[in-house]
């Protein structure tokens, strides 16, 4: 039987997630899950699947693996994302802030 390769964290995704947490946002890790993407962010009520890639390494290495490529086809939920940077982390959240606030206007 072959071994899987343990995951491997990008260099950025510390600095992200310590950043995210910052913001208000809960981090669960699941790089270690096959084809469970990096981390689920949860804000406000809503969680968000993503997978985080460095953009200090090169084009090559920031797409998707075929893993990854088809966690993101076959999702039934919410559709994940990819992070790159601290300014990819507050639109995540500005855009799960609106979308509580929407929901919460429904519920009213």
């Amino acid at each position: 039987m072959a071994r899987r390769q343990a995951a491997r964290v990008d260099g950025n995704q510390p600095d992200l997630v310590e950043y995210l947490r910052a913001l208000g946002a809960t981090i669960q890790h699941t790089h270690t899950v096959p084809g469970a993407l990096d981390i689920i962010v949860g804000f406000r009520g809503i969680d968000q699947r993503v997978e985080i890639k460095d953009p200090l390494q090169p084009k090559s290495k920031q797409k998707l693996t075929d893993l990854e490529a088809n966690t993101f086809l076959s999702w039934k939920g919410r559709t994940p994302i990819v992070l790159f940077n601290k300014a990819d982390c507050k639109l995540l959240l500005k855009k799960l802030h609106a979308e509580r606030m929407a929901i919460n206007k429904l519920e009213l």
